[in-house]
Order: C-alpha cells, then structure tokens, then sequence
C-alpha cells in the first residue's frame, strides 16, 4: 500500500524533489529554533553566535548562499537526478533559514527576540502551509489510475482550496492577518475572518465602511483583542520563544 502510494503519488508526478524540499525546510527550522532558544538560554555546545572577523553572521546569511546555490544546481539538472535532489534539499535548508530571519531583513534590525520577530514565524508557517498543500497532491494533476470517485475527490478538494484562498484574501483586506494565516490550515477560521468586521484601519474599512461602521469595527477589534491576543501571544511564544520586551 505505501509502496504503491510512493510510486503513483510521489515518483510518477515527479514530486520526489518538492518532498524532499518540504522536509529540509520543516527539519531545518526545527533544528534552527532549538539551536537559538539553547544559545539565548545558555545551554547546550551553542555557547555564542558564529563570528566572522567580529560581526555576527546571522543564519540568513548561509541560506541565501544555500538558496542561490541549489537555485543554480536545479536549472542545470534533469528532474529525477541525484543533484536535483541535492538542490531540493539545498532550497529547503537555505529557505528555511532566511525566513526564520525574515523580520530581521523586512526591518533591518536584530529583531529575533521581538515582538516584530515573530513575523518571521509567520512567514515560516504560511510557507509551510503552501509547500503542505502542494505535496499532498489534492490536484489531480500528474496522477495516473484515478477513479471517478477519486477524481470527484480531488477536485472537490482543488475547489475548496481555491475558495479558501479567496477568504483568506479578504481576510487580509480585512486586515486579520492571523486569520489569514491560520485560516490556511483551518478553513472554518478563514470563513470567520471574512464574514466578520475589518479592523477599522484596514483597507477594506477604508473603501467600504462609514465612520459610524468604523467605530463598531474600533470597539469589535478592541474586544477581540483583550480576549484573545494573550492566548494567541502564549501559541506564538511556544513556538517562536518568548520576546525579550525591549
């Protein structure tokens, strides 16, 4: 059964390369996560940031080198190779490694241990989702052998996503990014963000909403916060570890 499921969904789409990008890159931010929480905790052989000629190199640094790297090595490869697979694995690494610093190059400052830092979380995690949804192959492309109830399946599943990904459009609009984000996993939390008020400095607020609808919107945002930003704060805090507060 398993070989079965390898061979016709992995091997025969030519997916071998995309999974194996999806566990670097998963692997990578891990290992990434533990490795910085242990050097800001004092633990562990990670005693200090790696240096070079005193400035502190960040670990974007060896990703973007990474990145361009298998870049380069999957344009000159044939799909199927040994270095194909290399360059999967180079591009989830080095991937991973700059959008776990990925708040630090949007502003240009040591931001890891902020409250801004946790973008980079974000952007960590939206692209996991993307890479999630891609593998698992719901569009029935590249898959041979279907049957109808399988095809009906799959593209029941491509027009769900394609729904899902128009809500969380408006959630952005809206200006609920977490909804967006999160709503990518969990739908239902997609609908949610689209059907409820926008934040009132949003864009939808501003094209759509009068002054009267936008105060509501103000009070709305204001009571959703105090009740569930500490909860949120303390999800992102087990992931991302907690800011520094400065």
């Amino acid at each position: 059964m398993v070989q079965d499921w390898w061979q016709r969904d992995i091997i025969d789409p030519g997916k071998l390369s995309l999974l194996l990008c999806f566990a670097a890159f998963v692997i990578t931010f891990l290992t990434t996560r533990g490795i910085t929480r242990a050097i800001r905790a004092g633990r562990g052989p990670f005693h200090d940031n790696i240096s070079a000629g005193g400035t502190h190199v960040h670990h974007a640094v060896p990703g973007i080198v990474l990145l361009i790297s298998g870049a380069f090595v999957a344009v000159g490869s044939s799909s199927g190779s040994a270095a194909a697979a290399i360059a999967a694995i180079a591009v989830g690494t080095g991937t991973s490694l700059v959008l776990d610093e990925f708040a630090l190059i949007l502003r240009l400052q040591d931001v890891y241990w902020t409250d801004e830092g946790r973008v980079s979380v974000e952007m960590v995690s939206l692209a996991f989702g993307c890479l999630g949804f891609t593998l698992v192959g719901a569009a029935p492309f590249g898959v041979n052998d279907m049957g109808s109830a399988e095809l009906g399946v799959r593209i029941g599943a491509l027009a769900a996503g394609a729904v899902t990904l128009a809500l969380v459009t408006i959630c952005v609009l809206k200006g609920k990014f977490r909804f967006a984000l999160f709503g990518i996993f969990l739908p239902p939390l997609a609908w949610a963000g689209a059907l409820r008020l926008a934040r009132p400095t949003s864009r939808w607020a501003t094209w759509r909403y009068s002054p009267q609808r936008r105060a509501r919107a103000a009070e709305r945002a204001t009571a959703f916060d105090a009740r569930w930003d500490p909860i949120l704060d303390r999800l992102s805090d087990a992931v991302a570890g907690k800011p520094s507060g400065e």
